[in-house]
């Protein structure tokens, strides 16, 4: 099931504010997107990412959901969680990253059961109770609609199944919010430079900043309907993942 190209707005070096916008910054970082996470994170993402799978509780033979999926890290996860038997879709409203993807499944040492559908996480294409588990990798963040993201994976994810959600940690400490605001301006932002991707990253800080701290997150996912809700900080604070049972 595929949806219609989403048009690309031109860049302009001013704070991301519309989908549009967003839809084009991770378009223009789609080719190096992977190899700035592993200079980032030192390759730690990778241990995140699959902690975030494991919480999931994806299992052999599910139908399984990754939202923003990007360049496919957690659905590649998926697609040996839940087997030949099984499916993963992974859905992202950018086409370069999904075509990102698709060139990486060749590589990977994943099942051939993953499906790239070009879709938005605030309107999934699916139909209600479709899915066993359902993950997302740093797109609640971005959504321009986190209530209206939350309640579309809610609609589609079966009763008593689980949602886990990985995103970057806004802390309630004043200190460890300062500590990743400072990385971002003197490590991510000139590693990123390197790329001519300064600008774009720049993003990463206020998006951060305005972002839902744990506890938000928890609220957020009740109030939606979910009926469980736990934030679980990872990486040392630096990053979370909510994670919410139907």
């Amino acid at each position: 099931m595929m949806l219609a190209p989403y048009p690309i707005s031109t860049f302009r070096p001013t704070p991301v504010r519309c989908a549009n916008d967003r839809q084009a910054l991770f378009s223009r970082i789609a080719p190096v997107y992977d190899n700035l996470n592993d200079l980032l994170s030192l390759g730690q993402h990778r241990i995140w990412k699959r902690m975030s799978v494991s919480w999931s509780r994806a299992k052999l033979g599910d139908r399984v959901l990754d939202v923003c999926c990007g360049s496919g890290d957690l659905a590649f996860l998926l697609s040996n969680k839940v087997g030949s038997d099984g499916k993963v879709i992974g859905l992202d409203f950018s086409k370069e990253q999904l075509m990102v993807a698709s060139s990486r499944s060749s590589t990977k040492n994943c099942l051939k059961n993953i499906e790239w559908v070009e879709g938005d996480a605030l309107d999934l294409p699916f139909a209600d109770d479709w899915f066993d588990a359902i993950t997302m990798g740093y797109g609640l963040r971005n959504v321009v609609n986190k209530q209206k993201a939350m309640q579309e994976i809610l609609r589609v994810l079966k009763p008593g199944s689980t949602v886990s959600i990985l995103d970057f940690n806004k802390s309630n400490e004043p200190l460890a919010s300062s500590i990743t605001e400072l990385m971002i301006d003197n490590i991510v932002v000139p590693v990123a430079s390197v790329y001519g991707l300064s600008e774009e990253y720049r993003y990463l800080k206020s998006s951060i900043r305005e972002f839902l701290t744990g506890q938000e997150l928890e609220k957020l996912a009740l109030e939606v309907g979910f009926s469980t809700a736990q934030h679980y900080e990872i990486g040392g604070g630096l990053m979370g993942c909510l994670v919410a049972k139907n």
